[in-house]
């Protein structure tokens, strides 16, 4: 176990790691028939495929090269090319060299590939999260005690993912990804209060980080107008909306909920909703239910953050760089730009930078 003490002025709240074929190492030797494969299309060998018994678990999550990175930033002003072996793990020193380039402290590590359905077999999916749960809490004692992680579990056998995150919390990680739909379940449904249950006795949060893991939500809402968009974020949002009117606040008080990479620009929205659907009802929602219930939400520097501050507070925002990805969520200059911003104090840049992730993540 890791001893290292680490000054924790600036979390990055939301990285990324591009899983690479050494995840899948941290198979049990029984498990080795679960080994996926990455395979090319034939078209761009570039675009790869994870692969297991001819069923397509999803893409090694495209990262940009130097000429897609220069091209983000000239259309969007945000530099997001990172080092490969950093984001993939493959050099851990690398990766905390170029955390201190960029300013940053502590990151908090996301998977890339359980952003969408996985496989429908259980077998296979509580072998393959405790591939990656191991492989990150190597990745843990490499870190210096920098780079924690948020695990995964087998959301079709929530019993099955106690002893997981037993793991994960006492191997640096900070948080227990759910996705805001498994299958055909949301995820407030008491299917998965085994995981809340087990999360609110280890004191450590739920991350619904952007996701969707209903197959047939996924593919309808699929498509080149919609794209991420519709696909996972509007799921997520759906999912904050759905925990703040269910029982799952006063069932578990104490466990903290953190909604990441959907920026925080739909939060007046669901809070407005929520107050006005609960008007008159045996649990009416406060214009202070992100304090009162633990929610976290994660931010990106073009949010207005005057008017999400009006709903939310300044003591449940948070904000990351999306390390690894390429997408429109992504900036790895957003600490930088975010300490440079006008017109807020620097009380508040505290909060959103350390002091916030700090409560939420218990780092």
């Amino acid at each position: 176990m890791s001893t290292a003490i680490v000054k924790t002025d600036v979390i990055d709240a939301d990285a990324h790691v591009v899983e690479s074929e050494r995840v899948w190492d941290y198979l049990d030797a029984a498990e080795e028939k679960f080994r996926p494969t990455l395979v090319a299309e034939p078209d761009n060998p570039e675009r790869q495929y994870w692969v297991l018994d001819g069923e397509n678990l999803g893409p090694k999550f495209p990262s940009p090269n130097e000429k897609e990175s220069a091209e983000h930033v000239k259309r969007f002003g945000r530099e997001v090319g990172t080092p490969v072996q950093a984001r993939e793990l493959s050099d851990v020193t690398q990766r905390l060299k170029h955390l201190d380039e960029l300013g940053i402290d502590v990151q908090v590590l996301y998977n890339s590939l359980w952003l969408r359905p996985l496989t429908r077999r259980p077998d296979v999916e509580i072998a393959l999260c405790w591939s990656w749960n191991r492989w990150l809490a190597d990745v843990w004692k490499l870190g210096e005690n920098r780079l924690r992680w948020t695990c995964v579990v087998p959301a079709l056998t929530p019993e099955e993912a106690v002893p997981q995150i037993r793991f994960a919390k006492e191997h640096g990680a900070v948080g227990v990804c759910i996705r805001p739909f498994e299958r055909n379940k949301l995820m407030t449904d008491p299917f998965y209060y085994p995981i809340y249950d087990e999360a609110q006795r280890l004191d450590i949060p739920v991350t619904v980080h952007i996701a969707n893991g209903n197959p047939e939500l996924f593919k309808l809402m699929t498509n080149e107008s919609g794209g991420g968009f519709s696909t996972f974020r509007i799921p997520t949002v759906t999912a904050c909306y759905a925990l703040i009117m269910s029982e799952i606040p006063r069932v578990f008080p104490k466990l903290r909920w953190g909604f990441i990479e959907t920026s925080s620009q739909w939060v007046p929205w669901v809070v407005h909703e929520a107050v006005r659907r609960s008007l008159g009802s045996e649990h009416p929602v406060s214009t202070n239910c992100l304090r009162e219930y633990n929610i976290y939400v994660s931010t990106q520097t073009d949010d207005d953050f005057q008017y999400i501050m009006s709903y939310a507070g300044e003591g449940n925002l948070v904000i990351g760089t999306d390390y690894g990805h390429g997408d429109t969520s992504s900036e790895l200059s957003a600490i930088s730009r975010f300490k440079a911003m006008e017109g807020l104090s620097p009380e508040v840049k505290r909060k959103i930078l350390s002091d916030n992730p700090r409560s939420f993540y218990g780092i």
